[in-house]
C-alpha cells in the first residue's frame, strides 16, 4: 500500500534534527477558516470534511491505487497569544490521480453517507512550498517555540533566513490523533519557509 511518509522520507523526517528541504508541488484537498483550533466548531468541522473526503477517495478508487491517507496538515498565520484570531488552512494531500472530477464524485458520495455534512468549502488545489527549513516536534503546540528557535537558527547557519510572506506561512503536519495521544508525546513536524539570506 503506498504511503507518501515511507516513499519520500525527506518531507517527512522522523528525528528532531533541521533539515533543509525543497518541498516539490503536490496536490491537496484544502479548506480555510479562522478561529481557536481548541474551541472552534468549524475548526472540527473541516477535518471531518477533509478526512471524509479523502477515505471516500481511498475507498472508491482502489483499483487505481492503494493508498495510506496522508496526515493532517495545517497552514497558520496569527498571534498565538490571540488564538481566535488564527486564520488557518487545513489540508490533506492527494495522490496525483486525484482530479476536481474525482472529488466532486467524493462529495456526492459522502453527501449520501453523512448529508449534514457541508463539504462545500473543500477544494482541489496543487501547491508548490519551495524551499523549507523543517524539524519534527515532540511534544505539546503550545511548546513549539522551542523547536522553532532551533529551526531558525539551523536556516542561518546554512545561509537562509525565514521567509514568511503572502501565501507562505508556518506550517504544521501532524502525525499523530491529539484524541489519542498524551500531549507530551505528541509528533508534529514543522515547516518554515525560507530564502537565501541577503
Amino acid at each position: 500500500m503506498f504511503d507518501f511518509k515511507k516513499e519520500e522520507k525527506s518531507l517527512y523526517p522522523t528525528t528532531s534534527a533541521p533539515s533543509i528541504v525543497d518541498v516539490p508541488t503536490m496536490a491537496f484537498l484544502m479548506t480555510d477558516g479562522v478561529g481557536d483550533p481548541n474551541t472552534s466548531p468549524a475548526y472540527e468541522a473541516a477535518i471531518e470534511a477533509l478526512y471524509g473526503l479523502s477515505y471516500a477517495i481511498k475507498m472508491g478508487h482502489k483499483q487505481t491505487l492503494e493508498f495510506v491517507v496522508p496526515p493532517l496538515e495545517g497552514y497558520w498565520r496569527g498571534d498565538p497569544a490571540s488564538k481566535d484570531e488564527f486564520a488557518w488552512t487545513l489540508a490533506i494531500r492527494q495522490p496525483d490521480f486525484v482530479t476536481s472530477e474525482v472529488l466532486d464524485a467524493a462529495k456526492a458520495a459522502l453527501a449520501k453517507r453523512k448529508p449534514k455534512l457541508d463539504v462545500t468549502s473543500v477544494r482541489l488545489e496543487q501547491m508548490t512550498e519551495g524551499w523549507c527549513v523543517q524539524a519534527l516536534h515532540i511534544g505539546p503546540y503550545d511548546d513549539e517555540p522551542a523547536t522553532i528557535a532551533v529551526m531558525s537558527q539551523y536556516a542561518a547557519d546554512h545561509g537562509y533566513q525565514e521567509d514568511e510572506d503572502g501565501a507562505r506561512r508556518h506550517h504544521e503536519i501532524y502525525l499523530s490523533d491529539p484524541r489519542r495521544t498524551a500531549p507530551d508525546k505528541l509528533k508534529t513536524i514543522i515547516r518554515h519557509p525560507v530564502k537565501v539570506a541577503a
